[in-house]
């Protein structure tokens, strides 16, 4: 499985969700969608989210 590291491109906000999709193989997009309605109908998703970005490493050049 390859590390969990935020990529410097194909990021939309801060990358968490590609990072984690990358780590899983899976798509972005499913993830993203899982993400947003976690944020819908849990609400505390964001500082989940939040506390990923500060976490997951930047992906080194």
């Amino acid at each position: 499985m390859p590390e969990l590291v935020r990529p410097r491109t194909g990021r939309v906000l801060g990358g968490v969700c590609v990072a984690i999709a990358n780590r899983f193989d899976m798509s972005p997009v499913v993830i993203r969608i899982v993400m947003v309605g976690s944020v819908v109908f849990f609400g505390l998703s964001i500082w989940l989210y939040l506390l990923l970005w500060l976490l997951i490493p930047l992906a080194r050049d």
